[in-house]
């Protein structure tokens, strides 16, 4: 028996890194996880910023399983550009997908899920909220704008049994952060951490797999900071 036996979940940004490990650990928890991502490879390719493609995912799952109960919103981009560089294309780069996207899925699945009177939404924010990280500015902003929109949906649909949370992960051993400069700062960031290793997707997927289930029906509102005791909040 899994904590979410008989559960329909969207996981969003599921293709690779913290996304597919949320995706794999909702199955391995007994959900029926619809992955949704921009790039091929998932049940659905979704581009979170455009509402036309997140009314059809909340809409297609809904009338292929009877039902939607969680969502996990994780697609994001993360960029490493200094603040010099930032111009305002690049600002709207960013909060498009990483705020935008968590307003559209927000907006859309909890339509669903008021019909049950019944709901898990995790959004995931970051650590950089509280350590003001650099060369993400805008990052940082977007990020900000999920903690605290997350915090204010979650008193809007407490009475309809829903709950809105958060999930913070530090730097994290993912595809795209590998890829890119982020990939630099792993040894510095170790030395601050409690816990002195590298993150990978699989140690943040718990803590979302909790929050998304039954046991957390008490819980709304909160931030769950998941970066191996980094940042204090």
């Amino acid at each position: 028996m899994g904590k979410l036996d008989d559960r329909v979940a969207i996981v969003t940004g599921a293709a690779q890194g913290i996304g597919r490990a949320v995706a794999d650990k909702l199955e391995a928890e007994g959900a029926t996880v619809v992955g949704a991502d921009i790039q091929s490879g998932t049940s659905m390719q979704v581009d979170v910023s455009k509402e036309d493609d997140v009314r059809r995912m909340v809409e297609d799952t809904v009338a292929q399983h009877g039902k939607l109960d969680v969502l996990v919103n994780v697609a994001a981009i993360v960029p490493f550009v200094p603040w010099d560089d930032i111009d305002f294309a690049e600002w709207r780069r960013i909060l498009s997908v990483n705020l935008d996207g968590t307003f559209l899925t927000n907006h859309y699945a909890q339509k669903a899920m008021r019909e049950n009177g019944y709901g898990r939404i995790v959004n995931i924010a970051s650590n950089v909220v509280l350590a003001g990280t650099p060369n993400l500015a805008h990052y940082v902003a977007s990020k900000g704008g999920v903690f605290a929109f997350t915090r204010a949906l979650a008193r809007e649909l407490g009475p309809h049994g829903i709950t809105v949370n958060s999930v913070a992960p530090g730097l994290t051993a993912s595809e795209g952060v590998l890829a890119s400069k982020h990939a630099e700062a792993f040894d510095f960031v170790q030395m601050l951490q409690a816990i002195p290793r590298r993150a990978v997707p699989a140690d943040i997927a718990p803590a979302v797999a909790f929050l998304a289930s039954e046991e957390a029906g008490w819980i709304t509102g909160q931030m769950l900071v998941a970066d191996g005791g980094h940042t204090h909040n």
